[in-house]
């Protein structure tokens, strides 16, 4: 039996950066971290005392004798990719509600094909998961994604990500001190709008438009670089972080009318009327969770303007993907 655990992500800056269709030609820059809050994959080659091949749950139950007929499309790629010539049973749990902005899709992939690695007795680099899993979404599903959440969850971190050139992509972990980092965290609040949406469908939307955006896309990758400057300058200077969070937002909100709605600008601006600096939605817009950046004075106040949703706390987290449990299993 095998265990993944893999951390879902928030996207600070450079978002929209990170679709091929844009890097392979002007580059692209992200700037996230990795959140502990996580997915889960508990997954065994099934034992031989079944009529079905694959058992697989999720939110539902699927059983069935051959891949093509399970109708989750990540696991039936994966299980494609990898090549498994023996039957599995695969359950999924998480922290989070999937639909949501915080990388929940590409988490399950990168989980999924850690775990289908590990039964085969193969060790595999968090590089390899990633290029796996983007190759997964991106080439086989035929999603329209982005390149940052399957690299994000993989490495795990608080990292700066640069796309395009010979390697695709590069990972740069963010280098500052502790009570800088902590300081940090401490603006940071997390709120769940209730709303949940196809990220693949708005990210459709937004490839369609990156002709048309390019002063607007080349901007945000700029902001990427003036947040490392403001986590690198002086910590009495953090609160700049939250203004550039609010300048990254006015600039997605006009890249496709579907990244925001009238309610989510509304909750938007409930919280900055009660104190909030800057924020965004996370992933690719349309509702889910929402980031915002609040002193630590004024956060009990914005909790109370916005005590119809659901505030959840969390920390950054360091480890990427991980195999938690590693148990083999004998039926021959």
């Amino acid at each position: 039996m095998i265990i993944t655990r893999t951390p879902f992500r928030i996207s600070f800056f450079g978002g929209g950066t990170d679709y091929p269709a844009w890097y392979k030609e002007h580059g692209g820059s992200v700037l996230s971290t990795t959140i502990n809050k996580y997915c889960y994959i508990n997954c065994r080659y099934l034992p031989p005392f079944f009529d079905m091949k694959y058992l697989v749950r999720y939110s539902v139950r699927e059983e069935t004798k051959t891949i093509v007929e399970i109708k989750h499309p990540s696991v039936r790629a994966c299980l494609n990719y990898i090549n498994l010539d023996k039957g599995i049973e695969m359950i999924h749990t998480s922290d989070l509600p999937a639909r949501s902005g915080i990388g929940s899709s590409s988490a399950f992939t990168v989980g999924l094909i850690s775990s289908l690695y590990a039964l085969k007795g193969q060790m595999t680099s968090k590089r390899k998961l990633a290029r796996d899993a983007i190759h997964v979404e991106q080439n086989i599903i035929k999603e329209s994604v982005g390149s940052q959440d399957q690299v994000a969850v993989a490495f795990g971190g608080l990292n700066r990500i640069d796309f395009g050139g010979e390697t695709d992509f590069y990972v740069s972990p963010v280098t500052i001190e502790n009570g800088k980092l902590d300081a940090f965290q401490d603006h940071l609040m997390l709120f769940f709008t209730g709303f949940t949406r196809n990220a693949s469908e708005i990210a459709l939307e937004q490839v369609k438009k990156l002709p048309d955006k390019k002063i607007e896309l080349k901007t945000m990758q700029q902001m990427v670089d003036n947040a490392i400057e403001i986590l690198n300058g002086n910590i009495a200077n953090i609160t700049d972080f939250g203004k550039l969070l609010h300048e990254s937002w006015l600039l997605k909100r006009g890249l496709t009318k579907l990244i925001t709605t009238n309610t989510i600008d509304d909750i938007y601006e409930a919280a900055r009327e009660a104190g909030s600096l800057g924020g965004k939605l996370l992933g690719a817009g349309g509702g889910g969770f929402m980031l915002l950046f609040v002193p630590p004075e004024k956060q009990q106040r914005v909790r109370e303007r916005l005590k119809n949703i659901l505030y959840v706390p969390f920390r950054f987290e360091n480890l990427g993907s991980q195999i938690v449990l590693y148990s083999t299993q004998d039926f021959s």
